[in-house]
């Protein structure tokens, strides 16, 4: 089984021997490419919908390992999950049908929505919330001391946090990814924000809902990110700025000050993305021109 979402694979369709292969109306009738042709609206949201029929995920363990630690005072309503050597510190409180992966650790009064998926050895530092359906992959820290230091005559002194950390419904933050508690106000995570793999996300972080957060992102400590925003692999924010609804921030981009809303930058620093192609551009051209001078300068020195 395949699927076929987009033009740019037809040519690896046409010499494709998958069994059947998911399309949509405008691939009905290619030449070439397997014969069995199933059409639909959306061929990847079918091919989901097959994965997931094909290849379920395995039904949690209800109930408390017996290896686990619960402390004091922790409560939940409802079915529960809490594997292998899970550590729940006191006053932890857990909505209904929540997993809680082996060697997870969640710190005192931490407060966790209904249906939430903590992976194994994630940590979630003390008095965290998270909203109904949030996902935490493996090994990613959640409200850890950000970092904030004074200078002394005595050398670097930690500032402390004592600041929140908030994810909203529906965040999903991936593997050995960390959010910083904020120093006195909250770090804050917006409805139904992706963030993937190896993402750094510093204190007083400000991130609305619908953001889409690649991998080995770094934001620094204050900065706001509007509702909507696409962040691509290994861009870089400073801290103290703001990035505006809907913006479009390139991978590898180096953002130093404010992005507007709906803008798309690239490069460093971060700017126009079509500004930054028409100097590449004009680089391209730069190199046989410059060849060319230093012809005509030599023509003219002898």
């Amino acid at each position: 089984m395949a699927f076929l979402v987009s033009q740019r694979y037809l040519p690896y369709f046409q010499r494709s021997r998958a069994g059947a292969v998911l399309v949509s109306p405008r691939f009905r009738d290619v030449a070439a490419g397997p014969a069995v042709r199933i059409v639909v609206p959306d061929p990847l949201a079918a091919m989901a919908q097959t994965i997931t029929a094909l290849d379920p995920e395995p039904s949690p363990a209800w109930g408390v390992h017996p290896s686990a630690r619960l402390g004091p005072g922790v409560r939940w309503s409802g079915r529960i999950a809490i594997g292998p050597w899970a550590v729940l510190g006191a006053r932890v409180r857990l909505g209904d049908d929540c997993q809680i992966g082996a060697h997870a650790t969640l710190e005192h009064d931490v407060v966790v929505g209904h249906a939430c998926r903590i992976g194994a050895q994630v940590v979630v530092h003390r008095g965290v919330k998270l909203g109904d359906r949030v996902v935490l992959h493996a090994g990613a820290r959640v409200g850890s001391s950000g970092f904030g230091f004074r200078t002394t005559p005595q050398g670097a002194q930690r500032l402390p946090h004592t600041g929140g950390c908030v994810l909203a419904a529906d965040v999903e933050v991936g593997a050995n990814t960390t959010i910083d508690r904020g120093m006195i106000d909250d770090t804050v995570v917006g409805d139904g924000t992706k963030i993937d793999n190896l993402v750094q996300i510093g204190h007083n972080v400000r991130m609305g809902t619908g953001c889409v957060v690649m991998g080995q992102v770094g934001i620094g400590g204050s900065t706001i990110v509007e509702d909507d925003v696409l962040l691509g692999g290994q861009a870089g924010l400073a801290g103290h700025l703001t990035v505006g609804r809907g913006a479009r921030i390139a991978a590898q981009a180096g953002v130093i000050g404010d992005i507007g809303a709906g803008e798309t930058v690239s490069g460093y620093p971060a700017r126009n993305h079509r500004s930054v192609l028409r100097q590449a551009a004009a680089l391209g051209r730069l190199a046989p021109i410059t060849g060319r001078l230093e012809r005509l300068t030599r023509n003219h020195d002898e």
